[in-house]
C-alpha cells in the first residue's frame, strides 16, 4: 500500500524516526483540502506510542478536510543544514501517514492535552498544568492520528 523509499541507503531506522518525532517541536499536517487541493498546515504535536496528538480550532479548513477525508500525512524536519560548497543541504526528516480522528471523550481529550503540556511546559507544576487544562480544554479540538506507516530519510552526506 505504501511505496518503498527509492533511496534506501538514506532510510532512517524506526527508532531514529521516533527520536525525531519525540524531539521536534512542530511539523506540517497535510490533508486533502477544498476541491482536492492539498492543504498543509504547521502544528505543534506530541507523539505517544503509535499516535500523534494535535490541537486546534473546532472549525476551519483543516477540520473540514479531515471530516471529509481522514487520511493525512505529517512531516517533521529535524535538521536542515545548508552546505553551499556541495549545493545541497544535510537534512533529516520523517513523514508519518495515518488516519486522523476528532477526540470526543472528555478523559481521553484531557489526557492528550496533558501530554502536550508535559512536552511544551515540562517545568511547570502539575497543579498549574491541570488548571490550564481545565481552563483551555473546552474550546479546543483535539485530534489523534494513528500512524499506519512512517519513513525517515537523511541526506546522503550524513550517511557517508
Amino acid at each position: 500500500m505504501f511505496r518503498p523509499m527509492r533511496r534506501h541507503k538514506q532510510l532512517l531506522l524506526e527508532e531514529e524516526c521516533r527520536a525525531i518525532l519525540e524531539n521536534a517541536t512542530s511539523g506540517v499536517l497535510a490533508v486533502l483540502g477544498d476541491e482536492d487541493y492539498p492543504y498543509a498546515v504547521p502544528l505543534s504535536f506530541v507523539l505517544d506510542g503509535n499516535k500523534l496528538y494535535f490541537h486546534g480550532a473546532k472549525s476551519g479548513h483543516k477540520m473540514d478536510a479531515l471530516l471529509k477525508h481522514p487520511k493525512a500525512s505529517f512531516c517533521v524536519i529535524s535538521q536542515d543544514n545548508i552546505v553551499p560548497e556541495e549545493y545541497t543541504t544535510y537534512f533529516r526528516s520523517v513523514i508519518a501517514f495515518g488516519k486522523v480522528r476528532v477526540m470526543e471523550d472528555t478523559q481521553e481529550k484531557h489526557d492528550a492535552v496533558l501530554l502536550l503540556a508535559q512536552k511544551y511546559a515540562p517545568d511547570t507544576s502539575a497543579d498549574h498544568k491541570e488548571q490550564a487544562i481545565q481552563r483551555e480544554t473546552a474550546p479546543l479540538c483535539m485530534l489523534e492520528m494513528t500512524i499506519e506507516h512512517m519513513t525517515g530519510k537523511q541526506a546522503i552526506g550524513l550517511v557517508k
